[in-house]
């Protein structure tokens, strides 16, 4: 008996030392199962005196460069509106619609010609911009519709930031479109929105370094 009897307990013991790579395995698994990581928040949009951007647009783009030039003369550059044909390659023409420097309740006309796509002709944009808010030196936030004809746009937010940094400023910006139109070929929408945003940031550093 005593012999069955220690047979028996050596079987048992066999089999939990067996078991026991199994237990510590599903234990260690257990222990080091890494968490998954929070999603990244979208970055905080641009604001200027509090006020940014259209939060529910599907349509929008934020980009940023640093120009290597004082924040004086790219400050003139941007808010000489009627002058923005003179460096602007894709600006035909711009009108202000009030004189002396651009301030607070600011308007202009300026227009665009923008090419044909699969849902939209080839046309020219014109576009109504009134200052909503204004910091010298600092930000500038404008907004209106561009309408030309098969094409409008019902309402457009831009926002732009100027920062020194060591060796120039650091230019940010941030625009959204709305309108049934343009939401309706929203993939489009956004590529030529950024395609004209990044031109814009191209030629103001190009004008503000060779002027300075």
């Amino acid at each position: 008996m005593s012999r069955t009897r220690t047979s028996a307990d050596r079987a048992r013991v066999r089999t939990a030392l067996l078991a026991l790579p199994l237990v510590a395995g599903v234990l260690g698994a257990a222990a080091v199962a890494p968490v998954e990581a929070a999603p990244r928040s979208a970055p905080t949009s641009l604001t200027c005196r509090g006020a940014g951007v259209d939060p529910a647009a599907i349509i929008r783009y934020r980009t940023e460069t640093v120009i290597h030039a004082p924040l004086s003369t790219i400050w003139k550059l941007q808010t000489d509106v009627e002058r923005w044909p003179s460096w602007q390659g894709a600006v035909e023409t711009a009108k202000r619609l009030d004189h002396g420097p651009l301030r607070k309740r600011s308007a202009f006309v300026w227009t665009v010609p923008v090419p044909a796509t699969p849902t939209t002709p080839a046309t020219t944009l014109e576009i109504t911009s009134a200052v909503e808010q204004l910091k010298r030196g600092s930000c500038i936030r404008w907004t209106g519709p561009a309408v030309g004809e098969g094409l409008r746009i019902d309402n457009g937010v831009h926002v732009w930031n100027f920062t020194e940094v060591k060796g120039g400023v650091r230019v940010r910006t941030e625009e959204t479109h709305t309108g049934k139109q343009v939401e309706a070929d929203a993939a489009t929408a956004n590529r030529m929105l950024k395609e004209g945003l990044d031109a814009w940031l191209r030629d103001l550093k190009t004008a503000a370094e060779a002027r300075h």
